[in-house]
């Protein structure tokens, strides 16, 4: 109490028996300044039944009543004695209490009358606060649809295995599998693929696969609600299943671990098996900065998987060689054992050169290395490939194919010289008004042309009416993912055999170049190519091959 030393605990002689509250007059709990814990500001209050229906769990938050008995004093305002309990209280339109009336509600079987004099008469059942809604301002919001609210996040904990063991899904039918150890769940993973499925619009057999794999992996876990590892989903192509739905329900309900390798990455590593170890380390660095590029000093961009390739297989054979002579690392490679490895002359000297540049001369800029052994080495150019012409034959029948797809890319290929990288990426939108806007260009399109496209346009709105991918080109499979589109073996198959797009391309350049007499200009409008690129062209009109009654021969489309 106010200018009081002691408190009761601990009062000199006692303990003492400490006040009644000056506010309720309780002889327990007591807490300071006169007041016991219900009554005192600052103290924290046990949990206690209300004060109306005697509902245990309440706190002080609304005068020590549930939310039921708030909103019912909120609701009627007469107070009298229950007709049935007899108790002073609230009474509602019947002249009851909210207790006796809860009690008969609970009592009540069907659409029978409501009798709370009956239903009270062997006694009440107390029940515990804020259990039932009651229709007040205090129920809970509803919980939004499952395709907003993805299922809870995996556990944290991992059940440790003594032994791995790979599982074989193809011994046993699906039916076999083990039922998913936490039902609930499973039903909620199971609706919000559902979900998924419908806002991509997949079909019955998509989403059936992408369920029936879930049910699989949800089954086979060591660890109930934990994360699944993108390996595992990959063994449910034993089981006859597709992987790509499953992997795509998981990511976006946040329950994948995308612990795969990229195949390129393993490419790599098999091509520098066997290298010494500091020379392994040293050619990893050097894979690490051309795949993913270093955005501070020193900056370099990352470099496409062709020319990574191309700069190992050029490398490769020189440092096998000097592994074998003995190096064990690229530091101790000096300027004439570099001029000792590469070839006398020609191509060959030109791209073993252009490898071991690269190589060097990324790790002198990171510090691996002291000094680049190839700097100021002249290795020459490589020698560039004349375009040829193509068989015009299989082209005419190319465009004249009953499939759809084929005629519209070679088509747009073989009159308007676009590249196969450009095919893929097309969107729909990119088609209107007759042109096609594609990397900054407008394409006047050929009335040859414009009539495949509109066709394959029929026929792609009549076999996937419902896709949400926006590519102008497509199928089965991309059809289901909006974002993916046709990769480079599609267009590889996609133009027929004997034909690549490179090559309808570079005929159709070249026969450009011999009907302008070498127009460089024309060129560079036409296929958006640079003067050097252009000057490729230009140099075979006088080429004796090709001069003569071929040089003016009619176009691809003739």
């Amino acid at each position: 109490m106010p200018q009081v030393d002691f408190c009761f605990t601990c009062w000199p002689g006692g303990p003492v028996i400490p006040p009644p509250c000056l506010r309720c007059g309780s002889r327990f709990g007591y807490f300071a300044a006169g007041l016991c814990t219900r009554c005192h500001p600052y103290a924290t209050p046990p949990v206690e039944s209300c004060r109306d229906c005697y509902a245990w769990g309440v706190t002080r938050l609304h005068n020590w009543r549930c939310h039921g008995c708030s909103t019912w004093r909120a609701k009627y305002k007469v107070v009298g004695d229950c007709r049935t309990c007899g108790r002073a209280t609230i009474l509602g339109a019947e002249g009851v209490c909210r207790l006796c009336r809860k009690q008969a509600t609970l009592v009540r079987t069907g659409r029978d009358k409501l009798d709370v004099v009956a239903a009270n008469r062997n006694g009440q059942q107390l029940f515990l606060a804020n259990m039932f809604s009651d229709g007040s301002r205090y129920q809970p919001k509803s919980t939004p649809p499952a395709a907003d609210h993805p299922p809870r996040r995996p556990v944290r904990h991992q059940q440790l295995l003594l032994f791995t063991m790979e599982r074989d899904l193809a011994a046993c039918g699906r039916a076999a599998m083990p039922a998913p150890p936490d039902p609930a769940f499973a039903d909620e993973l199971d609706r919000h693929t559902r979900c998924y499925a419908a806002a991509r619009r997949w079909g019955k057999k998509h989403t059936d696969e992408a369920r029936w794999g879930i049910r699989i992996l949800l089954g086979l876990q060591d660890t109930p609600g934990a994360a699944i590892n993108a390996t595992e989903v990959l063994q449910l192509r034993a089981a006859g299943l597709r992987t790509w739905t499953v992997l795509e329900v998981l990511a976006d309900a946040g329950l994948l671990i995308d612990d795969r390798h990229p195949a390129f990455d393993t490419w790599f590593h098999s091509q520098i098996e066997g290298l010494p170890e500091p020379m392994t380390t040293e050619l990893l660095t050097w894979y690490h900065v051309m795949r993913h590029g270093r955005p501070t000093s020193p900056r370099r961009r990352p470099r496409s998987e062709t020319t990574i390739r191309l700069h190992t297989s050029w490398a490769l054979p020189t440092l096998r060689a000097w592994a074998t002579s003995g190096h064990t690392t690229l530091r101790e490679i000096s300027k004439d054992d570099v001029l000792d490895a590469l070839p006398a002359s020609g191509n060959q000297r030109s791209t073993a050169g252009q490898g071991l540049k690269s190589v060097f001369r990324v790790l002198k800029e990171h510090k691996v290395l002291f000094t680049d052994p190839t700097r100021r080495v002249k290795t020459g150019e490589h020698a560039s490939r004349q375009p040829v012409p193509a068989n015009l034959d299989a082209i005419r029948q190319a465009l004249n194919s009953s499939n759809l797809a084929q005629a519209a890319v070679v088509a747009l290929i073989a009159f308007h010289g676009l590249r196969p990288g450009h095919i893929r990426r097309l969107k729909v939108t990119d088609l209107r008004d007759g042109r096609l806007h594609t990397d900054g260009r407008v394409i006047v399109l050929a009335e040859p042309v414009l009539d495949r496209l509109n066709r394959w346009l029929d026929y792609r709105h009549t076999r996937w009416p419902n896709t949400l991918n926006d590519h102008f080109f497509l199928h089965y499979r991309t059809a289901c993912r909006p974002d993916a589109a046709v990769g480079q073996r599609w267009t590889w198959l996609i133009t027929g055999k004997g034909l690549s797009g490179t090559a309808i391309r570079e005929d159709r350049i070249l026969n450009e170049a011999h009907a302008t007499d070498g127009d460089v200009r024309r060129l560079v409008d036409l296929f958006g190519l640079s003067v050097q690129a252009s000057t490729r062209y230009t140099a075979t009109v006088d080429h004796p091959g090709l001069t003569g009654p071929t040089a003016n021969r009619d176009s691809t489309t003739g």
